[in-house]
């Protein structure tokens, strides 16, 4: 029979972010995570996170999968990303190990590096070589092995309703300062927030920073230097400040729903991934929303116009070197990475993990395709560093930019910050 999909496990408690006991496939083998298998068939189990994967790409997956191994059934549990380096890293280690996990593409090189995941490098022409997202391959890469594939990528695009600029007299910005500028003037002008802002959201920070030509942090020598304390990353900052003092989002709140408040009309533009477009046009119900005909959008602009610098939001895939079924995990890891299911991903708004499929991305409207591409097109990561996650973790990101939204001293906070940082990704 098929299995079902069924939802997030509760999250396990993890102190240590540098995984132990992390095995080979063959020890898995031996008795890991699949106790009443057999060589004819058994259990595979798929972690995926959140709901950013849709529920036609699930299925295929399933369906697929079953048809192709037979007397084997595919499992789908959804994790939350909230807390996920903790559970995976307690997951990952463990003789219960899931097979195959999704992971933040800024979370990859902490478990790549820890031996988390097998080596797939035998896998790399099959699931697409050379076509394969290189930020992405990058980030599932450690010492020259080929660990996490590229999953899927997004990049952030702005929204707003038309309605709510056609009152404030506004036309779409073309440099940020124009963005920064026009969010001030619609919240005079509506009485709402010119862009929903929730106080944890880094990811949106994070183009400000880039576009006024500072960084998060760069590696000098084997020495990382954190560099949010300066000038240029001030400047940007400055701007996400104004840009939060329009907004009515909790200045303690993060980005999770945050299509919910904008489509209620609570705010004239918020930036989200591309995928967010189908929450705002339609609410949980699948109804269409009131924005289904008064919505637009635009790629952020950069300081001089153009796309800015935005994050390349994104997941990458891999298989736990724990898995008891490697073999038919590499089954799952190749259906996920066809075409077939990478176009589900597209038509969902996903930018898929083969580059030369980015055209059919967001096929809600040509003029959102735009969007989406000329934002790609801008992308980056975070830090390179295997000890990111532990930044993110740590929420050290997360707690700076609540300071600012409740008006903290910037200068003050951003060297502190540094220094964290600092602490963190040089042990």
């Amino acid at each position: 029979m098929k299995r079902t999909i069924i939802g997030s496990a509760a999250l396990l408690g993890a102190s240590a972010l540098v995984l132990s006991g992390c095995g080979s496939a063959s020890d898995a083998d031996a008795g890991g995570g699949g106790g009443s298998d057999t060589a004819d068939g058994g259990e595979l189990r798929v972690w995926l996170v959140g709901a950013d994967t849709p529920d036609d790409a699930r299925q295929h997956l399933i369906d697929t999968f079953e048809a192709d191994n037979d007397g084997w059934t595919l499992t789908i549990e959804e994790q939350q990303w909230t807390g996920l380096v903790d559970l995976l890293t307690t997951s990952l280690s463990g003789s219960d190990s899931p097979d195959v996990v999704e992971v933040g593409n800024t979370q990859a090189a902490a478990f790549t590096s820890a031996g988390a995941f097998l080596d797939i490098s035998d896998m790399y022409d099959g699931l697409g070589g050379g076509d394969l997202l290189p930020g992405f391959v990058e980030a599932g890469t450690y010492d020259d092995t080929f660990y996490a594939a590229p999953y899927y990528s997004g990049s952030r695009v702005v929204f707003y309703n038309t309605a709510m600029f056609d009152e404030a007299g506004l036309e779409e910005p073309t440099t940020l300062d124009e963005y920064v500028d026009g969010a001030e003037q619609l919240a005079e002008a509506t009485g709402v927030s010119g862009v929903w802002y929730p106080g944890k959201d880094w990811y949106n920070a994070l183009p400000f920073i880039w576009e006024n030509g500072g960084e998060v942090a760069v590696l000098d020598g084997d020495t990382w230097d954190a560099q949010l304390s300066s000038p240029e990353s001030i400047a940007g900052l400055e701007q996400v400040a104004r840009l939060m003092n329009t907004s009515t989002a909790p200045k303690d709140g993060d980005e999770t729903d945050a299509w919910v408040p904008f489509r209620e009309g609570e705010a004239a533009m918020l930036s989200a991934p591309s995928w967010a477009y189908w929450s705002i046009v339609a609410d949980d119900d699948g109804n269409d929303t009131d924005l289904t005909e008064s919505l637009g959008s635009f790629a952020l602009p950069g300081a001089d116009g153009g796309a800015a610098q935005v994050f390349a939001g994104g997941s990458n895939i891999a298989i736990s070197a724990n898995s008891a079924h490697p073999e038919q995990a590499k089954s799952a890891l190749e259906i996920m990475l066809s075409e077939e299911y990478q176009a589900i991903l597209a038509e969902n708004g996903l930018v898929p993990a083969l580059a030369s499929m980015g055209d059919q991305t967001a096929g809600a409207t040509p003029e959102l395709a735009a969007d989406v591409a000329a934002a790609a097109a801008e992308a980056k990561l975070t830090p390179a560093s295997p000890m990111w996650a532990d930044v993110e973790a740590a929420q050290l990101l997360q707690d700076f930019f609540v300071q600012i939204a409740n008006g903290g001293d910037i200068p003050a906070l951003a060297e502190a910050l540094d220094a964290d940082i600092e602490q963190v990704l040089n042990g």
